[in-house]
């Protein structure tokens, strides 16, 4: 518990640095002699307040999603981004932009979390389908199933033009979050509530099918709840930000070093961890070409490719 707390106060020093580094001025002197009418109480209130949230929201909810994905496929190396989902996400998005442009935004998400919620499905019938002798062949089959989906979407966004708006979907970045713009994440907030009020089903559920039907569990319902709470996280945030990868296989993995397999455990060590990743991501882009900004799905994919390949080859090295 003592070293929860340090984890939560390491985010909100985290937070607090975020709302002070851009390019205005919100200094604390600034914020302090001004009226709530100047600029800088303005850009802290508009811009400032709901990107540190936005970040927060997107990274706790990215990272409890790959959570609930691994113990839902029971393995350690799937997430939204390596599993089709957020490849599903984006076809969904791009097929009711086009059918149906003037629909709320709320109504776009629901759309592209059906089509994310098909496309994990179709993935995990797949595994059902393949022989898998080796872990590492279960990422495999993702990354070809997103590669695979993510070709067709690219090729409807550029057979009507859309091609700019499809790059936009598929590059995280926080630096168009307004308020106003980004309280669909809080949707991602509920979810992460819901994985922690079923995290011992989840728990149950990782230990395969036989197991769970012993305990009195129906496993079907728990995988339903996981694949929902999987893509309407995925949908919620490529709507939202934009896709950021890596983050649900990373933040999960490197907690259950640390604390174990026990989901109800692990899950506020992976909301603060998905989170303060996320911010001091987004510092580091900030501040590497400041006054100009990097997307934070460079940065994430940059780092977490490293942390990525480190697991695998760790993995190896103790399987041998």
């Amino acid at each position: 518990m003592r070293w929860l707390g340090l984890a939560i106060v390491v985010t909100i020093v985290l937070a607090i640095i975020s709302l002070f580094v851009g390019v205005s001025d919100v200094s604390l002197g600034a914020l302090l002699s001004s009226s709530p009418e100047d600029r800088p109480m303005q850009v802290l209130l508009i811009s400032r307040i709901p990107r540190t949230l936005a970040i927060i929201l997107s990274g706790a909810s990215m990272a409890i999603a790959g959570l609930v994905m691994q113990m839902v496929v029971r393995n350690r190396f799937v997430e939204p981004s390596t599993a089709g989902t957020t490849e599903s996400a984006s076809l969904g998005f791009l097929v009711i932009t086009l059918l149906a442009p003037g629909w709320p935004l709320m109504g776009k998400m629901l759309v592209s979390a059906l089509f994310a919620l098909a496309g994990t499905a179709l993935f995990l019938r797949i595994l059902r389908s393949v022989p898998l002798r080796d872990v590492l062949l279960v990422p495999l089959v993702g990354i070809m199933l997103g590669g695979i989906i993510g070709a067709v979407t690219a090729f409807i966004a550029y057979r009507y033009g859309l091609m700019a708006s499809l790059l936009a979907w598929s590059m995280g970045d926080f630096s168009g979050i307004l308020r106003g713009r980004y309280e669909l994440l809080w949707i991602g907030l509920a979810c992460c509530i819901l994985a922690y009020i079923a995290a011992d089903r989840f728990t149950v559920a990782g230990m395969g099918k036989d197991f769970t039907t012993n305990l009195g569990l129906n496993y079907q319902r728990v995988m339903v709840l996981g694949l929902i709470i999987v893509s309407l996280v995925s949908a919620v945030v490529l709507v939202s930000v934009g896709s950021i990868p890596f983050l649900g296989l990373i933040v999960p993995n490197l907690v259950s070093l640390m604390v174990g397999d026990n989901m109800r455990r692990t899950v506020p060590w992976v909301a603060l961890g998905g989170a303060g990743f996320v911010l001091a991501c987004d510092i580091i882009g900030r501040i590497v070409r400041y006054p100009y900004e990097i997307p934070i799905s460079v940065v994430v994919g940059v780092i977490g490719s490293m942390i990525f390949l480190f697991l695998l080859l760790r993995t190896r090295r103790y399987a041998a």
